[in-house]
């Protein structure tokens, strides 16, 4: 070989050298889909300690500290204490808009009945001075895991993305009330305000490795309500001489059933539902008051106030046919519907699409669970929640065969299996998130 020759060899071996140590990422980056396969294993480890270590709305110390632990090892900026216990981590990558992932941090009051080798043994006090058993029942330990996953995947991935990803790890989404706690504290406003937002949902009815998906509004506006029902006690054998608050919360449970048949348009979805009613002490004492609990559901505006006034009236016209004192009526643990941007589901599905297959992803009819994630597009920010389905197909398929379905979230029977759904989860997340940071070319 001649001398330029082996001088011009010798100079492009250097290139070469200079080039994959001064752009690793370009040259060794990985799609989700990768990231995940080689990631998995530390992912269940992780989702398996926050399934075992459950914490109630408004006490998610620990599981809080691991996140922003988390967080401070990839070398993600972090503020704690946001709103209650939120979290929030900052990943800042050269210019672009600004993207939100949420994940949130509670679990329930549920004594856990699966068996698994993992299962929560844990027991706390709530806010009533009770001891109650402690459960993720609601798959909140998916969303956890999972925000931590899409985290040290675009932290190790800088050279697939260019924008700003603002990891949002929200406490109380049971209570319905710590997405407005982070809001109120600041959230939007004293940290960053960002272009979209990206929320998942493990879904309890559709086996792994599904996304489903709905634009426009596809959780329902929920609302809680107490009613006490007023009278005058005595004996029960001596009615005339007493209000009988039993009596009337009877017929207000029966009035109530009319709201939704006869008062809201058949064309708009709604739901009255009377969960409990708790009154006297004895079979022959005719007690001073009742107590009722009401979850009521709708999507509108206009009809969830329809509502809270019809409940209202009804209550008030049954205490009055009675000669009874006015009822005392409560509305509480209020959250507006999910409304998911049109724009922005549009555009995030194909990326589902292209990195699940067509046939993974799932377009579904609305729902009347609620969320407070909607308080973040009421914010004014473009959102868009979707869903990851949880259950081993063959688990699905042994509880048809049973002619049976399997248990739901809430259900101190329902786990998610761990390796599918997280796998889908941040390939998922990950993929939306690339989606809206397109890499700027240096």
């Amino acid at each position: 070989m001649s001398y330029p020759s082996l001088c011009s060899c010798l100079i492009y071996k250097a290139f070469l050298v200079v080039l994959i140590v001064a752009t690793p990422n370009r040259m060794f980056a990985e799609t989700p889909k990768a990231w995940i396969d080689n990631n998995l294993d530390g992912m269940v480890s992780l989702y398996e300690h926050f399934h075992e270590n459950p914490e109630l709305s408004y006490q998610e110390v620990k599981t809080s500290a691991r996140v922003a632990a988390e967080f401070s090892k990839l070398g993600i900026s972090t503020k704690t204490k946001i709103g209650g216990h939120g979290v929030v981590g900052i990943i800042e990558n050269g210019s672009g808009p600004t993207v939100m992932v949420r994940g949130d941090l509670d679990a329930l009051p549920v004594v856990e009945k699966t068996g698994l080798p993992y299962a929560s043994k844990v027991r706390a006090v709530d806010d009533a001075g009770v001891e109650v058993g402690v459960m993720h029942a609601c798959g909140h330990d998916v969303h956890t895991t999972n925000l931590i996953s899409v985290a040290r995947y675009l932290a190790t991935n800088k050279d697939e993305w260019s924008g700003t990803v603002m990891l949002v790890a929200q406490p109380a989404e049971e209570r319905g009330t710590g997405a407005l706690s982070m809001l109120k504290d600041g959230l939007f406003t004293k940290i960053k305000r960002p272009n979209y937002a990206l929320g998942l949902h493990v879904d309890s009815s559709h086996a792994t490795g599904l996304v489903v998906y709905r634009g426009g509004y596809a959780w329902a506006n929920v609302d809680s309500v107490d009613i006490t029902m007023r009278g005058r006690g005595g004996h029960g054998a001596a009615p005339h001489r007493c209000i009988d608050p039993i009596v009337q919360s009877a017929q207000l449970i029966v009035e109530l059933q009319t709201i939704v048949s006869r008062e809201v348009s058949p064309l708009e979805p709604a739901v009255v539902t009377v969960g409990s009613i708790h009154a006297g002490t004895k079979h022959n004492i005719i007690p001073d008051s009742c107590h009722l609990q009401l979850t009521v559901r709708s999507y509108s505006d206009e009809v969830r106030k329809q509502l809270q006034t019809a409940i209202a009236r009804k209550a008030e016209a049954v205490a009055t046919s009675h000669r009874a004192p006015k009822p005392i009526i409560k509305f509480t643990q209020g959250s507006p519907s999910v409304f998911n941007d049109e724009s922005l589901v549009e555009r995030v599905v194909p990326a589902f699409q292209e990195a699940l297959g067509p046939d993974k992803v799932i377009q579904v009819d609305r729902g009347m669970g609620g969320e407070d994630f909607a308080r973040y597009g009421r914010a004014g920010v473009p959102a868009f929640m979707f869903r990851v389905g949880s259950l081993a197909p063959k688990r699905i398929e042994a509880f048809a065969l049973k002619g049976l379905k399997p248990p739901g979230a809430h259900s101190a029977f329902y786990y998610p299996e761990p390796r599918e759904t997280l796998r889908a989860a941040l390939i998922a997340m990950a993929s939306a998130v690339l989606e809206l940071l397109p890499k700027v070319q240096r």
